[in-house]
């Protein structure tokens, strides 16, 4: 407790007694404090006996504290007061003989050693000398504008001082519970400040002001409330401040105690960030935490409790909680991890400051601005649809995700390598080797991930990106492993070079008229000699006007990687690409976009997963717009999003993001051999082999997934009509592609399989008009169930071929007419899927339906579907039993 003494004025002292120590207005103190105030040490000397007798017990005679005193002590505090000192004094004096440290600080000692006994027998814990400025250093005194309006105690519950690495502005809040301040990151002089972030606070007190102890479930709802009142701040403060913010932090500081379990707030906090997720990644809410006193029991002491929660990379939650507690040996208050996870503030102190953006924080949000994930943080996001893919946590098994980077060396070969995220930086390529232990291989597979680099030089492709790429897609088809490759590029580097665009000169036809063209390029002598010796140029000299010229015959640049060597190298793992599928198993996901060769190497790898906001062009809007020389496209989605390329067969399955898209990719290679060397993955499954299938095809038209995968039952509420294969194991490949075949990946009685099937109803097209043709109109075309049409037999040939790739056994449920007419390669499409279903091994299994038809077309059986027995894997005959009655053929 401070009490205002002042000498002179015996009244100020009445009055700030009656203010401060009148027992109506607070509890009886057990702890003192006095601050007084001289104009020398001499002063403060000779005064000495006065001021330490406010802290005697009985109290002595003194004009000073006579009325405050009285309710200091009661008998029981005097005992504990010499045993364990607990009083401050501090003494102000406005004028020294010496402004130095070193000469005050002899003299202050030598008085506390010789008063040292009465200091302990009256309770002081410490004596804290102030020595006021000089008048002409007065000028170096400033307000803290962050403090105005704010009272020191609040200032120091919202704990202002933890964000000292930041310049802050305070943002005027319409809800005065929240208090808002936009951080820019202190930077050296004439640097430019790239980090800034929003810094909302806010203090919960219980509803009453005066119950000590609150119901978890007050704080639940006051502690929802608030972040959705923080949340309608920020979206406030987005609206009206120009620069970009990232990285915002919000603070709630929970002053009620609360007897619970702190394991609860981890479970409640989690569960509210889900709700809310969306909202927060969009106001870039990267990091929050949470600080409440909790009691285990009503009569436990009280544990204040730190709560951090931070979703960096978009997909991953990690909470961390600490309580805080006194080093024994500093007596500092630092965090300590509550639980058996330690977390990354375990250790420091609780004044820590929040540490300004790195250079991977720098680079994640350059990604995420893209619509993209950061590069490194991909094997993370795989470890998470891992654990997503496991289920239950019981289940999870030691190092589920091992990994390396892999990085070419100084004679461009691959070498294992494990380094920070972000490594050297010097390439737009990381490419990692990975040993994932899922469901249907515990003991790990492995594969071979390729990603590119957004964030160095926009994920451009030049000749050190394509080596690295060749070198790991030869090391996946070595060990015959799978590759997937996840694309976020812009295409082949194309550059300047710069050492020459301030030097060329143009000899123009006319010089009188530039419009009339130009002959060639040139460089003057001078500048010749200056950068010949860089071997940049190839030139031509010639005398023109009395002048000596060196014609720019070539153009290479002194550095490389920015020009026809890029296009090269391109072409170099395109046909990598093209001899990767034919002999392992290749994926893509397009997150962001796939310019150029990227959309070619994406193509060529043929199993594509495109994320929503993305898109596959071979060249963008603005230089199509160029080439037809109006305005015709105003996007690049209308060339290549998911509505073009999902329509049309490129896009295998389209995502809503990338950690749809990360766990899609596992859920695809569940399918797959682990290695060219291994049988298909056989697991356990709730269906039994030897079951009744509940859906019997009619002869009216239906839709053809629920014969394979089943359906909620139509009737029995609450009941499931099984289809032919697994429950819950059919997975749909090229959807509204080609709509009269339907064709994906199932299991039966565990086993993988490749599966088509043909939709029996009548389906309708629609072709989109085309900008570049203002005539053109939207067309809505119908086909007919049971045809094979050019874009359904591509279809048929098309998930063939990647069937067999895959080494699955493939099961087609025969169902068609015969093939469409007209002039567009029906004929040639068809032979296609035929061709490929004769080349698959094993051997497709052949099955005709009940009242299914297979016709002849042009006096000629379609070889690769003859009227035969129907076959099925002895694994699964009691499961297709309720299908294979007696097929009717039509010839």
């Amino acid at each position: 407790m401070s009490v205002p003494v002042s000498i002179s004025n015996p009244d100020l002292a009445r009055h700030s007694t009656e203010l401060f120590m009148d027992s109506g207005f607070s509890p009886p103190s057990q702890r003192m404090g006095a601050i007084v105030a001289f104009d020398r040490f001499e002063d403060f000397t000779r005064n000495f006996d006065e001021v330490i007798s406010c802290f005697a017990n009985p109290p002595l005679e003194s004009s000073l504290f006579s009325e405050a005193r009285a309710t200091v002590y009661d008998e029981e505090d005097a005992k504990n007061v010499r045993e364990e000192p607990i009083h401050i004094l501090n003494i102000v004096l406005r004028l020294a003989d010496h402004l130095e440290d070193d000469k005050l600080v002899p003299i202050f000692r030598a008085f506390a050693q010789s008063k040292k006994n009465v200091l302990v027998d009256y309770g002081l814990r410490r004596i804290t000398f102030l020595i006021a400025q000089q008048v002409s250093r007065c000028r170096a005194f400033a307000e803290d504008r962050i403090y105005r309006h704010l009272e020191p105690a609040l200032a120091f519950q919202l704990e202002l001082s933890r964000m000292r690495n930041f310049d802050l502005t305070a943002i005027p809040c319409a809800n005065h519970k929240m208090h808002l301040y936009l951080g820019a990151a202190k930077v050296q002089a004439g640097a430019e400040t790239t980090d800034y972030r929003f810094f909302i606070r806010a203090i919960v007190r219980h509803s009453d002001l005066i119950t000590k102890e609150a119901s978890f479930e007050y704080l639940q709802n006051e502690g929802e409330r608030l972040l959705l009142e923080a949340m309608d701040e920020l979206e406030v403060a987005f609206s009206n401040t120009t620069v970009r913010t990232d990285c915002n932090h919000i603070f709630l500081n929970f002053v009620p105690t609360v007897v619970m379990d702190p394991s609860k707030i981890e479970e409640s906090v989690r569960s509210m960030v889900m709700r809310y997720g969306s909202r927060l990644w969009k106001l870039r809410v990267l990091q929050a935490e949470v600080k409440i006193n909790i009691r285990l029991t009503p009569t436990a002491a009280a544990i204040p409790i730190r709560l951090f929660i931070t979703n960096e990379s978009g997909y991953y939650l990690d909470i961390s909680l600490y309580k805080e507690v006194r080093d024994l040996g500093t007596g500092s208050i630092m965090f300590q991890s509550y639980g058996d996870k330690q977390g990354p503030q375990h250790g420091m102190l609780i004044n820590t400051p929040y540490v300004t953006k790195d250079l991977l924080q720098a680079k994640r949000f350059q990604a995420q601005s893209l619509g993209t994930t950061y590069v490194y943080d991909f094997p993370e996001m795989i470890r998470q649809a891992l654990f997503k893919l496991w289920g239950s946590t019981e289940l999870y098994p030691k190092d589920i995700l091992t990994y390396t980077e892999l990085v070419l060396d100084s004679q461009g070969q691959l070498v294992q390598m494990n380094r920070l995220p972000g490594g050297a930086g010097s390439v737009g390529m990381v490419a990692f080797k990975m040993k994932l232990k899922t469901p249907e291989y515990p003991e790990g597979r492995d594969i071979v991930l390729i990603c590119n680099d957004i964030t160095h030089q926009i994920g451009s492709f030049g000749p050190e990106e394509d080596s690295l790429f060749l070198r790991a897609s030869q090391l996946a088809r070595a060990e015959g492993v799978p590759r997937v490759y996840i694309a976020a590029n812009s295409g082949a580097r194309i550059g300047f070079a710069d050492e020459i665009k301030h030097m060329f000169h143009v000899a123009w036809v006319d010089p009188a008229d530039p419009y009339k063209g130009f002959r060639y390029l040139y460089l003057t002598p001078q500048d010749y000699t200056r950068i010949s010796s860089l071997n940049s140029v190839h030139c031509e000299h010639v005398e023109e006007g009395g002048e000596s010229r060196y014609v720019l015959m070539d153009i290479i640049g002194k550095e490389n990687g920015f020009g026809v060597e890029n296009l090269r190298a391109a072409g170099t793992i395109a046909g990598e690409s093209s001899r990767a599928y034919e002999e392992i198993v290749t994926i893509s996901m397009v997150t962001c976009r796939a310019i150029g060769i990227g959309a070619y190497l994406v193509r060529l790898g043929q199993r594509v997963i495109q994320v929503e906001n993305s898109h596959i062009i071979l060249t963008g809007v603005t230089a199509l717009n160029k080439v037809l020389g109006r305005e015709v496209y105003t996007s690049n989605n209308q060339l290549g999003g998911v509505q073009i390329m999902h329509n049309n067969g490129v896009a295998h399955v389209t995502v809503p993001d990338d950690f749809e898209g990360v766990c899609t990719i596992l859920q695809w290679l569940s399918y797959m051999p682990k290695d060219n060397h291994s049988p298909v993955p056989i697991i356990a499954i709730s269906d039994p082999v030897e079951r009744e299938i509940d859906f019997v095809p009619s002869k009216v038209p239906y839709d053809p997934r629920w014969m394979l995968a089943g359906r909620p039952h139509p009737t029995l509420k609450g009941t499931w009509q099984s289809g032919f294969f697994d429950q819950g194991s059919f997975l749909e490949i090229m959807q509204p592609w080609a709509q009269t075949v339907v064709v994906g990946r199932a299991r039966l009685g565990g086993l993988p399989v490749g599966v088509i099937a043909v939709e029996t109803r009548t389906v309708e097209v629609t072709i989109p008009a085309d900008p570049a043709n203002p005539d053109s109109e939207a067309k809505i075309i119908q086909q007919a169930g049971q045809v094979w049409f050019p874009d359904s037999a591509f279809k048929t040939a098309q998930a063939i071929r990647d069937f067999n790739r895959e080494r699955l056994p493939l099961m087609i449920f025969a169902n068609w007419r015969g093939f469409s007419g007209g002039m567009k390669g029906t004929a040639r499409r068809a032979a296609a899927a035929l061709g490929t279903a004769r080349a698959h091994r094993p051997s497709p299994r052949r099955h005709v339906r009940p009242d299914a038809e297979v016709r002849r077309l042009h006096r000629r059986q379609p070889q690769g579907f003859q009227a035969a027995r129907p076959r099925v894997h002895p694994a699964a005959r009691g499961a297709a039993r309720g299908l294979l009655g007696g097929p009717r053929l039509h010839h």
